[in-house]
Order: C-alpha cells, then sequence, then structure tokens
C-alpha cells in the first residue's frame, strides 16, 4: 500500500470510528445494533493503530546522524 493509500485509510477509517463512537453515544442503537458497530469499531481503531505504529517505526528508521544510522524513539509532545 503506498503511503498517499495508506494515509487516506486511516483518514477515511478514523472518520468512520468516529462516526460509530457518536452512534454509541447517541444510545439509538438496538443491542444487537451497538455490538456489530462497536465490533466494526474495535477493528478500525486496529487497523489505526497499525498505520501509526508502521509511521512510528518510518521516523526510528529515517533519523540519522553524521555517524551512520541512529533509531530513536519517536517522542510525540505530550498531551494537555
Amino acid at each position: 500500500m503506498s503511503r498517499k493509500t495508506s494515509v487516506r485509510h486511516f483518514e477515511e477509517n478514523l472518520s468512520e470510528l468516529e462516526t460509530i463512537v457518536a452512534q454509541l453515544e447517541s444510545n439509538q442503537l438496538s443491542l444487537e445494533e451497538a455490538l456489530k458497530a462497536f465490533e466494526k469499531g474495535v477493528k478500525l481503531s486496529q487497523d489505526c493503530q497499525s498505520v501509526l505504529t508502521q509511521a512510528e517505526q518510518k521516523v526510528q528508521i529515517l533519523l540519522e546522524t553524521n555517524e551512520g544510522e541512529r533509531l530513536e524513539n519517536f517522542d510525540p509532545e505530550p498531551e494537555q
């Protein structure tokens, strides 16, 4: 999967996940519908996490120094 395709799928999956969360929070789904939505949400969440993990690994690989390659952990800014 190309980088652009991966990003597009990530964004689409994240948007769909947000929609599912809103549906679940609305309390307007039957139990069966809520379970199906939850199951789909878990799958989408796992897919998004996989893309983020791959991106983090690429950041680690791309960091270089004058002495050669050096892996560093990606340190995202802490949430406030």
